[in-house]
């Protein structure tokens, strides 16, 4: 492999792939980074403890939320079957009725495929910058990779955010529609997953992943010009 990249740094063709590569797959990977950052119970602190979180007009107090909503978040990241859930009891009965805890059987499926890909994700880009940091007439493809992933991913993440401010409802929707089959996904009022997980919750987490993603993004940027500052600064070795 290094023989390839050794004919013509610049342009060959695993040079330009890696670069291309990069640049296709940072949003993914930041986006999905930053959704695991999110499925956390800091998060759930956080946002339970925000001013202004609507309060669940069935009873539950801020204390039974961070008592229970950890549960669902855990069962989504752990091997447990859906008893982990539905083993749960409020006031002597199941805490989650059948349709609310197949959606979470769902949103399993979901999240673990999201979380393999995250994985593919991470040891692939991992692989492309350290082939492209092993030589320095290679580092330039690195460098542009980092920083068109990264405009890339604002691109993306700016048309995102403004769809979810203009019309939070249709890109709600959308979303369900894409991942999940006919209206399983709505629940009433008084069902425990949204009397825990109420819509502003998940508003407040799409735009915290964002940000997350947002912030990230200019980071490697920003990472990317200033080691392109250092190099056009620094005279080639004689």
């Amino acid at each position: 492999m290094d023989a390839v990249i050794e004919k013509s740094p610049r342009r060959s063709w695993l040079v330009i792939i890696l670069r291309a590569f990069l640049s296709i797959a940072l949003p993914f990977f930041l986006v999905l980074s930053s959704t695991r950052l999110v499925m956390t119970e800091l998060f759930l602190q956080l946002e339970y403890h925000r001013p202004g979180f609507p309060e669940d007009r069935y009873g539950f107090t801020q204390e039974d939320r961070l008592k229970y909503a950890p549960y669902a978040v855990q069962y989504l990241l752990n091997d447990s079957d859906i008893s982990y859930l539905g083993d749960l009891e409020l006031d002597g009965l199941p805490m989650f009725e059948p349709d609310e805890l197949k959606h979470m059987e769902d949103v399993k499926v979901v999240t673990r495929a999201a979380f393999q890909i995250h994985t593919v994700l991470t040891l692939a880009v991992l692989l492309a910058v350290i082939l492209l940091t092993r030589r320095r007439a290679t580092r330039e493809a690195l460098r542009d990779g980092l920083f068109g992933g990264g405009l890339f991913t604002l691109s993306l993440i700016v048309a995102l955010v403004v769809l979810v401010l203009a019309n939070w409802d249709y890109f709600f929707t959308g979303f369900h529609q894409i991942f999940f089959e006919g209206d399983s996904w709505k629940f009433s009022t008084s069902d425990t997953l949204i009397r825990l997980f109420p819509e502003q919750f998940w508003f407040d987490a799409a735009l915290t992943i964002g940000f997350l993603t947002v912030f990230s993004a200019s980071v490697l940027m920003l990472f990317a010009w200033l080691w392109h500052r250092r190099v056009i600064s620094t005279p080639a070795p004689q």
